[in-house]
């Protein structure tokens, strides 16, 4: 056998589960050039079609089930999938979909970015969704990477000091935890870990100096770069260290 191919077959499989963008900075489409970057294959299931630049989101059309169903079958039919990440969910049925096929076929790590509202201020997953997804598929979840926005919607309460949130949000959700700081303010920034055991790991870093287009989709990213390196077989925690390493210097 070729070197070539046995670097085809030693390569690992990732599938995001999300929203395309339709300007290529977030979603799936961020997520496969993430994966392209750091070594891994990447796959992809789409939830919903938005119409979006940097600073709006116009029009989003939802896929239908009968689609999704198909194409993350698809995937699982032919491909080992290490990893699968997930990010704009839309409502409780793609949720449950997702929830149930997963449960299925997937006996590997799963990285929920809980994608609930644009950073424009458009709402990309309902009232029953985030529901949805705390109660069928955040059971399955390795790890959980909400904002500080998203945070404060699955504690109900306005977030105070984030130490104690993520310890929070690790109880309440029983998997591991990483609070992106990103949206916080001042110019340094805080990401913070709580693996399932409770311990807390502290990533400090500087507010880069980004315009919008290089801030729009960092969640994502960070969330899939985290997924790669866990695909590679690195642990949770160096997994993160290294993602935030990798978005910290990179602008795509």
């Amino acid at each position: 056998m070729s070197s070539l191919a046995d670097a085809s077959v030693a390569t690992p499989v990732c599938l995001t589960i999300g929203g395309s963008d339709s300007c290529g900075g977030a979603g799936i489409q961020a997520d496969l050039r993430v994966f392209e970057a750091l070594g891994v294959k990447g796959c992809s299931a789409t939830t919903a079609l938005t119409a979006q630049n940097p600073h709006a989101i116009t029009r989003i059309e939802p896929a239908s089930l009968a689609q999704l169903d198909a194409e993350i079958h698809a995937i699982f039919d032919y491909y080992d999938v290490a990893v699968v990440k997930t990010g704009m969910l839309v409502d409780a049925e793609h949720v449950a979909l997702i929830s149930a096929l997963l449960d299925q076929r997937h006996k590997g790590p799963l990285i929920i970015d809980p994608v609930m509202v644009s950073s424009s201020g458009k709402p990309l997953l309902d009232a029953g969704g985030v529901d949805a997804l705390m109660h069928a598929l955040v059971p399955q979840a390795t790890l959980i990477t909400p904002n500080l926005n998203e945070a404060a919607v699955i504690l109900g309460a306005p977030l105070g000091d984030p130490v104690a949130a993520v310890a929070q949000l690790r109880e309440r959700l029983a998997c591991a935890v990483l609070l992106k700081g990103g949206h916080g303010d001042g110019d340094q920034l805080l990401d913070l870990l709580c693996d399932p055991g409770g311990e807390i790991s502290r990533f400090e870093h500087a507010k880069q100096a980004w315009g919008a287009e290089q801030c729009h989709g960092t969640g994502c990213r960070l969330a899939s770069a985290t997924a790669a390196m866990i695909a590679h077989g690195k642990g949770v925690q160096l997994s993160v260290k290294e993602a935030i390493t990798y978005l910290q210097s990179s602008s795509i």
